[in-house]
């Protein structure tokens, strides 16, 4: 009789046991699980604002390059804003030899923009891209699937460009960098280029990346003249 008993308390857990024990587990399993998923959720968030800081430094190094690589030649412009396109006619991206490039930049559809030519070897087909630069503007933000000249960089909640002369900034469109009726507001001179140009983004609060961003440029073949 005391062997039977022995044996009924040695034969495993009881119900009560066994369902505190599973409780357990259960509980722990779950803070395991909302804790990976809060490291995961964490995760895809500094990805995503890693890759939206990339973004955005990849399109303003492209900005720097499109001036950097500025070519000044006789009676083709340079350079033109009308305070809502920026066109710069530079030289291939690639290749130097392959010719020339049309460049404008955008604000369309909320969207910083990009457009760029196919390389250019004929001034009739550089007129057809200046042009065709400049139409683009009015649609810019939207590209179509098969359209490769057009790349979207940036949401904007507005832009703007300012020319450094005589030692100081002025708004581009002023008369000191000219206006949008005059002519001198298309550049092609290196002497009536401006020393620097800044441009100024305001991105829209609701953003990964919001603010604002100034960045100066400076004719790489601008001297102080000394005194």
């Amino acid at each position: 009789m005391k062997r039977s008993k022995a044996r009924q308390n040695s034969a495993g857990f009881t119900l009560i046991e066994v369902l505190v024990a599973s409780a357990i587990l259960a509980l722990m399993a779950l803070i395991s699980w909302r804790g990976l998923d809060g490291m995961a959720k964490a995760q895809t968030s500094l990805q995503t604002r890693s890759d939206a800081h990339q973004t955005l430094q990849v399109g303003l190094a492209q900005w720097r390059t499109d001036l950097d690589n500025m070519a000044s030649l006789p009676n083709v412009p340079a350079l033109d804003w009308d305070g809502r396109v920026l066109r710069i006619t530079r030289q291939h991206s690639q290749d130097p030899q392959a010719g020339l490039q049309v460049v404008a930049w955008t604000l369309g559809k909320g969207q910083w923009t990009r457009w760029q030519s196919a390389p250019l070897t004929r001034r009739d087909a550089w007129q057809t891209a200046w042009t065709q630069a400049q139409v683009w503007g009015e649609s810019a933000g939207q590209p179509a699937p098969s359209d490769t000249h057009e790349v979207v960089i940036q949401a904007l909640r507005s832009w703007q460009i300012y020319y450094h002369r005589d030692g100081a900034w002025s708004n581009a469109l002023s008369s000191a960098g000219g206006n949008a009726s005059s002519p001198s507001n298309t550049l092609g001179a290196v002497s009536a280029l401006p020393e620097g140009i800044r441009v100024v983004l305001e991105l829209p609060d609701t953003a990964i990346i919001s603010g604002k961003i100034n960045l100066d440029w400076v004719r790489p073949s601008f001297t102080v003249a000394k005194q």
